[in-house]
């Protein structure tokens, strides 16, 4: 049973169909959370990646990762609807074995610095048992920024 189901996840994060890759929350504690990810055919990068034979790419498996790293950072945090999680530095990724349709990623991720603003921590991804990716990240906490209208296009001017 999941400590945190998807619609939890999406009280967190900002993050919607879709880039969110995260599908529960299933341990969480202080400085370490393990999530799910379920992985279908259904995912709009199997049409390209590639289409004779599916395989998640490993730059969202590390996507995948540091969501569930800011589902951690951001659930301790009383006003993170105001913030935001940015991944600032991927280190020492490794890509081990593929990501297929119909497996489900296990992200365990431990924080191993932190500080007000900024998180490092070490994460795995496994497939019943077997990493199939590790890295460590480090994550900054930003303001929002507040939603910034462009100026409307004037009849007849191209911009360029």
């Amino acid at each position: 049973m999941p400590i945190l189901d998807i619609q939890a996840i999406r009280e967190i994060l900002p993050h919607r169909y879709p880039m969110l890759l995260v599908d529960a929350i299933i341990e969480l504690e202080e400085e370490r959370i393990v999530g799910i990810k379920n992985v279908t055919i259904n995912e709009p990068f199997f049409a390209g990646h590639f289409p004779d034979y599916p395989v998640m790419p490993g730059v969202l498996i590390v996507e995948a990762m540091a969501q569930v790293a800011g589902v951690l950072v951001l659930s301790s945090i009383p006003d993170r609807h105001s913030k935001l999680v940015l991944l600032a530095a991927i280190e020492e990724a490794k890509f081990r074995r593929p990501v297929l349709p119909g497996h489900q990623l296990r992200i365990e991720m431990k924080v191993t610095r932190r500080k007000a603003s900024v998180a490092k921590m070490h994460g795995q991804a496994t497939v019943d048992g077997n990493v199939v990716a590790e890295a460590q990240l480090m994550c900054k906490l930003a303001d929002k920024a507040p939603v910034i209208s462009l100026p409307a296009p004037v009849d007849g001017l191209v911009s360029g």
